[in-house]
């Protein structure tokens, strides 16, 4: 039988800043070389869960502890941080945030180095736990230098380094690109079968996490474990609309079709689902589809001519050319360092092409000053922290109306309205540093949204936010691109996004435009989806499957899901 290594009853924990508990009554037991998924929404408590059981708390963060939490048979609340982590090894979503080391060799040895372990065991330490994430090649780059998933390869190769047996992922996904991300679920399976671990998964991308089997996933909400079920289980309930957690595509896709899924059909897996008893509703909604017609506006609001851009000597565009039009709304995908957030700051004038032009309504954009600029284009960045500069969410939000001088009653009300569409209202008066990662992503995008821009560039909107949250502010965004006709540039990883926010993708890989054409259609060719770090969506696996053509099949998934055929029809 099967050890507990993570144990919580009648558990309970309050921030000491907070009035209210954060955590109420948990009783939850996961057993050694168990595979788990922890899944809600943001303010759900996942973190403050997952801070509990690395020891963060009661260690680091203060509060009022209530009940027993158990590691590997110790109390925590009577184990120093130091202690636990010879049990858990945590790998963090920013992985920025984790590096000690000049190097990736010295940060895989920091732990070794502080047991004072003999330099030659220490290297073929370091050399084995690199080999076994793929970094063994890399070992004296620098850590910051590399990419998103290259970052996560190092950190995982520290945590294993130190021979825990738990590993905690917190958001593992968030800043990689599609295929990046897949194989970094490949990898955690390997270790997690490899190394005989216990592995816990903090994650809001439920079908992402499912490309490799988990043993139960526990979905939480306002503090409070609310199922502790398999896959199967989860997915044929109504727990994931229930919760506001986004359903896998596929699943989706049977649910238009009119299909009602059972645990015996398999549903956690798109290679593994039973189609036999869905086989014939599927094509009967497959055979609906009508080939919609572009709409969009013939007014060009930005042309971009040939542009190559280079950081000192390293060419990271080369020859790019697009065109957007008025009321718009394009994802520009890629894989990591393709050139996408290059692409974004060259629009907004922050750094100006070497070659080629940019015309902004004909006019070329040399000729307008970076202030010119930033009263056309709104541009939220991908990390949060480097955006902001006041201490409170309030101030945040109102800081460029109010260095445009509005007038505090126009500022007061329109920061209000983006607070409110963006979730943040109750937190109006909170200082940023109480927020989580996902929740300084949204004031962010909120001060950017007080300035009502005429082109709105969002780096990795998605990134650290739940399905609701992120539906709820994308919905609002695509009123407002209606309402004043906005263009709106969604630089994403997120192919849900694409799929469910936009008409059109601009793809780069390696510097280059590789290929600019509507969403289905770019989902739908293998070419592009290995050259630009894309991976192919359920959508496209359940088309082949049933042996439809896949461009057809994803289009019309697109049509459905935005309400332009009826479900009945």
């Amino acid at each position: 039988m099967k050890k507990p290594l993570i144990e919580f009853k009648d558990f309970s924990f309050r921030y000491k800043s907070q009035t209210e508990a954060t955590l109420h009554d948990i009783n939850l037991t996961i057993y050694q070389h168990e595979k788990v998924l922890l899944l809600g929404p943001s303010g759900s408590g996942k973190s403050t869960l997952a801070h509990c059981i690395n020891g963060l708390i009661p260690h680091s963060f203060e509060g009022e502890v209530k009940g027993s939490c158990k590691i590997a048979g110790v109390e925590t609340i009577d184990a120093s941080i130091f202690a636990l982590s010879k049990h858990v090894g945590t790998v963090l979503q920013d992985s920025d945030a984790q590096f000690v080391g000049l190097s990736v060799g010295e940060d895989i040895a920091f732990a070794l180095e502080n047991q004072q372990m003999n330099r030659n065991d220490m290297v073929k330490r370091v050399f084995a736990s690199a080999s076994l994430v793929g970094m063994q090649d890399f070992l004296s780059h620098v850590p910051y230098q590399l990419s998103g998933g290259q970052k996560q390869k190092v950190s995982m190769a520290g945590v294993i380094n130190e021979d825990v047996s738990i590993l905690l992922f917190d958001e593992p996904l968030a800043a990689l690109d599609p295929a990046m991300g897949k194989t970094a679920i490949e990898l955690i399976d390997d270790l997690y079968k490899q190394l005989g671990k216990t592995v816990v998964i903090i994650e809001h991308r439920l079908e992402d996490v499912l490309h490799r089997p988990v043993d139960r996933i526990l979905l939480m909400d306002e503090g409070r474990i609310v199922a502790d079920m398999t896959p199967e289980q989860l997915l044929t309930s109504n727990l994931l609309i229930q919760y506001g957690i986004r359903e896998p595509l596929y699943v989706s896709a049977l649910k238009h079709a009119g299909c009602e899924l059972s645990i015996e059909d398999s549903p956690a897996s798109i290679y593994q689902l039973d189609l036999s008893r869905h086989q014939k509703k599927l094509l009967d909604f497959s055979s609906t589809f009508i080939s919609s017609q572009s709409t969009s506006s013939q007014d060009i609001v930005l042309t971009v001519e040939d542009v190559s851009f280079a950081y000192d000597k390293e060419l990271v565009l080369k020859d790019v050319s697009f065109t957007l039009r008025k009321g718009e709304r394009v994802a520009v995908v890629g894989k990591n360092g393709a050139g996408k957030s290059t692409m974004a700051k060259l629009l907004c004038g922050v750094i100006r092409p070497n070659t080629g032009r940019i015309l902004v309504e004909q006019e070329d954009y040399l000729h307008l000053t970076i202030k010119q600029l930033g009263e056309r284009f709104g541009y939220v960045m991908q990390n949060p922290n480097q955006m902001i500069v006041k201490e409170m969410i309030f101030d945040e939000v109102a800081l460029a109306l109010r260095l445009r001088g509005y007038h505090e009653e126009e500022i007061l009300a329109k920061v209000i309205e983006v607070l409110q569409i963006c979730g943040l209202h109750a937190m109006r008066n909170w200082p940023i540093s109480a927020l989580s990662y996902g929740q300084k992503k949204r004031v962010t995008i909120a001060s950017i949204l007080a300035l009502s821009p005429k082109v709105l560039i969002l780096d990795e909107p998605t990134a650290g936010q739940d399905y609701r949250h992120y539906t709820e502010m994308l919905s609002f965004i695509e009123q407002l691109q209606k309402q004043l006709n906005l263009t709106v540039i969604f630089i994403t990883h997120d192919m849900h996004l694409a799929i469910e926010y936009t008409d059109r993708a601009i793809v780069f890989a390696d510097g280059e435009l590789i290929a600019d054409d509507q969403v289905f259609k770019v989902l739908s060719n293998d070419d592009v989806i290995a050259r630009a770090n894309l991976k192919q969506t359920s959508l496209y696996t359940l088309a082949t499957r049933l042996q439809l053509k896949p461009e057809e099949f994803i289009e019309h998934f697109i049509q459905v899901e935005r309400g332009k055929i009826h479900e009945s029809e």
